[in-house]
């Protein structure tokens, strides 16, 4: 009886996000939750304030920020002198690399029409967005780099 009852619970805290099943998206008692909500509207790419370049520029400088440290610390030459130097040119390495990927994906996607009119971005948006991300990721391992050689 006690695995029909935590079953019957299961199912009545979880259901289809708006009543539908076709959203692909369920709908639970987090999910829901304003807290959840508003801290995902607090994040910089559900932010309306900001333009897309700023968007990306927030992102990347993030994101290049914290890919420092793993390549620094944890890579085939750490506890070596130029520990922090291979860590940054691994870490602009990879941004490269994202950042090349990001610029393909952009050209695939937008260059259909019938593509732009189901996403929120255009293809003019999403060059914007990568720009600043380029610019943020840059910034935020340099930033990185520079804190951990000089301080």
């Amino acid at each position: 009886e006690k695995n029909g009852s935590l079953k019957k619970n299961f199912v009545d805290a979880v259901s289809f996000y708006k009543n539908d099943p076709f959203v692909g998206h369920l709908s639970t008692p987090i999910t829901n939750s304003k807290i959840v909500r508003t801290y995902l509207n607090l994040l910089p790419l559900y932010n309306n304030e900001l333009s897309f370049f700023l968007k990306g520029l927030v992102i990347g400088i993030f994101h290049g920020y914290f890919l420092f440290g793993p390549f620094a610390l944890l890579g085939p030459l750490r506890n070596t002198e130029p520990m922090y130097f291979i860590g940054f040119l691994a870490s602009l390495s990879l941004l490269i690399i994202i950042n090349l990927f990001a610029v393909l994906y952009g050209h695939v996607t937008f260059k259909n029409s019938a593509f732009q009119k189901t996403l929120f971005l255009t293809s003019k948006e999403w060059n914007k967005f990568i720009s600043g991300f380029s610019l943020g990721g840059f910034g935020g391992v340099s930033l990185a780099y520079i804190l951990t050689k000089f301080f």
